[in-house]
C-alpha cells in the first residue's frame, strides 16, 4: 500500500471517527482539507440500494449545477451543415461528421462530453466500444442526442453534469472546486442529490441511498449523512423505502 502524504494524514486527523457529516459541515471540512497546491475538484460518491443488472433499477440522469463545475468541459459534436455551424457558434470545441468519427474510432479522446444530432447516430453508434466505457456515448435520455445542439453545448458548458450508476450500484459526480464558497458547494450538492432522489426506481426496495461520501481529488472521504440534503436540520424522506 502506498504511503499517504503528510497532508493526507493531517486531513484524516481533522475528521471525527464514526461521524456522519451534514452537507454544510462536510463542505467546510472538504475545503479545509483539500490540497493547498492546486484547486482540487470536490466529488461525491453514493452507494445506492438498487440492482443495476435490472433495467427497471438503472439510475441515470443529468443535472445543471447552479454554480457550475469550476471546469469548462471540452465538447465534441457530431453534426453536419447548419447544425454543425450552430454547435460552433454555441462554443463547441470539436465539430465534425464522418472524418471525426474515424478519428475517435482510432483513439482521439481530447474531449469531456459528446453531443450528436439524431441523423448522425446511425454512424456514431459504431463508437460504442470507444465511448461507452468512458460514459461519453450520446443518449437521448441525457439530452446529448438532439437536433438542438446549440442548447446541448450551452448546457454542458454551463455546468451540466451526467451521472450513471455502475454495475456495483455506485454513483459518482462532481460538485465543484475547493475554491467555491461553502454555499455554492452545498447548493450544487443539493441540486445533484435532489435529481438522484427524483430518479429513484419504483422497483428499488429498502433504503435507497445506503452510503454517501464527499472528498477532494486526493483527499480522504468524508462520510455524509444521506438523510440531509443541505443544512443540519433539513431532512429528506426519499432515502428510505
Amino acid at each position: 500500500m502506498a504511503k499517504k502524504s503528510k497532508a493526507y494524514r493531517a486531513a484524516v486527523d481533522r475528521l471525527e471517527a464514526g461521524k456522519f457529516y451534514a452537507p454544510t459541515e462536510a463542505v467546510e471540512v472538504v475545503r479545509e482539507t483539500g490540497s493547498k497546491k492546486f484547486d482540487s475538484t470536490v466529488e461525491v460518491a453514493l452507494k445506492l440500494g438498487v440492482d443495476p443488472r435490472k433495467a427497471d433499477q438503472m439510475v441515470r440522469g443529468t443535472v445543471n449545477l447552479p454554480h457550475g463545475t469550476g471546469k469548462t468541459a471540452r465538447v465534441l459534436v457530431f453534426a453536419t451543415g447548419e447544425r454543425a455551424e450552430q454547435a460552433k457558434a454555441a462554443g463547441a470545441d470539436i465539430v465534425g461528421d464522418d472524418a471525426l468519427i474515424d478519428e475517435v474510432n482510432k483513439g482521439r479522446l481530447d474531449f469531456d462530453a459528446v453531443v450528436a444530432t439524431p441523423d448522425m447516430m446511425g454512424k456514431v453508434g459504431r463508437l460504442g466500444r470507444v465511448l461507452g466505457p468512458r460514459g461519453l456515448m450520446p443518449n437521448p435520455k441525457t439530452g446529448t442526442v438532439t437536433p438542438d445542439v446549440a442548447k446541448a453545448v450551452s448546457d454542458i458548458k454551463g455546468g451540466k453534469i451526467e451521472f450513471r450508476v455502475d454495475r456495483n450500484a455506485n454513483l459518482h459526480f462532481i460538485i465543484g472546486k475547493t475554491s467555491f464558497d461553502e454555499t455554492q458547494l452545498v447548493e450544487n450538492y443539493a441540486a445533484a442529490l435532489d435529481e438522484v432522489l427524483r430518479l429513484k426506481p419504483s422497483a428499488a426496495k429498502g433504503r435507497y441511498i445506503r452510503k454517501a461520501t464527499m472528498s477532494t481529488t486526493m483527499g480522504p472521504g468524508i462520510q455524509l449523512d444521506p438523510g440531509k440534503t443541505r443544512a443540519l436540520l433539513e431532512d429528506t424522506e426519499a432515502v428510505t423505502a
